[in-house]
């Protein structure tokens, strides 16, 4: 059903090729859980050495992935935007399917009695989906800071961490960004405005990725340092002249970078207890729901 035809269009062999290596591509993520942003898919073919990593190379594979889906060749749902998507209302066929939905929706707060409280704040608005399943796993909130992060926005954070730390809980952002000038600073900048606005008291900012160690480890494709930045400088004199985007980690290794973060800021023992008065809760409604139409008596019909 992903793959729908448009337009006929005859592909030259090269084209083809690289049609061929982007399915293989899509088939691998697809089959551990993820969908990739087409800049994603860039890097996964810089990463393995088909093109080179430049602005034309990224220009010719958003062209070609265009064409190729609309040629049938490529899977729809392959490849995703996540900055723009259509809000509506949820909508239900009889009361019976609300409660199923709520089961499925029902969570207690697992945090209550952790001795931490962390949030995962990411720079990219694109890569929110990469790291959704597995701060859900966790129930871990998490955040699209689309670059420095508004005041506005850091004043509620700092407000929602005071009342956690007074309520004996260590809050902790688990942040990602950019291997760049600016997304180096917006860590720091990020600790800094916590420090202000909690008068001190709070700015626990665990930097995950991306980090040099971690450059060195998975070899990303590089890109040259903005000279534009006005850190640009400094940033050359301690790393060199290359960037690197946190696009070009896989999604896997992105999602075990957060998950191992989280699993050592956890209690595993009160969370086994958390866990467990969820279950006995999420027990009851299961038991609702089997028992609806002797609950709702003439009401629970459902609509056929």
């Amino acid at each position: 059903m992903g793959k729908l035809q448009y337009i006929e269009k005859k592909f030259a062999q090269p084209t083809l090729d690289l049609i061929e290596v982007a399915n293989a591509i899509i088939e691998e993520y697809a089959g551990q859980g993820f969908d990739l942003t087409l800049r994603q898919l860039f890097y996964q073919f810089v990463s393995r050495g088909y093109i080179a990593n430049t602005e034309a190379s990224y220009k010719r594979v958003g062209d070609v992935m265009s064409d190729a889906r609309r040629a049938g060749l490529i899977d729809w749902f392959a490849i995703v935007d996540r900055t723009r998507f259509v809000r509506s209302l949820s909508h239900w066929n009889d009361a019976r399917a609300v409660m199923i939905s709520a089961l499925k929706g029902f969570h207690t707060d697992k945090w209550k009695a952790q001795p931490c409280r962390p949030e995962v704040w990411i720079e990219k608005d694109a890569l929110v989906g990469v790291i959704q399943g597995v701060c859900q796993k966790w129930d871990v909130p998490y955040f699209s800071c689309r670059g420095y992060v508004s005041d506005s926005e850091m004043w509620r954070a700092s407000m929602r961490f005071y009342s956690r730390k007074s309520n004996g809980q260590n809050p902790v952002v688990i942040h990602l960004g950019d291997h760049d000038p600016s997304g180096l600073d917006m860590t720091r900048d990020i600790e800094d405005r916590l420090r202000l606005f909690t008068f001190g008291q709070i700015g626990d900012v665990r930097r995950v990725a991306l980090n040099y160690d971690q450059v060195e480890l998975y070899n990303p494709p590089p890109n040259p340092a903005k000279l534009t930045d006005s850190r640009c400088q400094e940033y050359i004199a301690e790393h060199g002249e290359y960037s690197w985007e946190l696009d070009a980690l896989s999604p896997p290794v992105l999602a075990k970078i957060i998950e191992d973060t989280i699993l050592s800021l956890l209690d595993q023992e009160k969370w086994a207890e958390a866990v467990a008065v969820e279950d006995r809760y999420k027990a009851q409604l299961s038991s609702a729901i089997d028992r609806w139409e002797e609950i709702a008596g003439d009401g629970g019909e459902r609509e056929s």
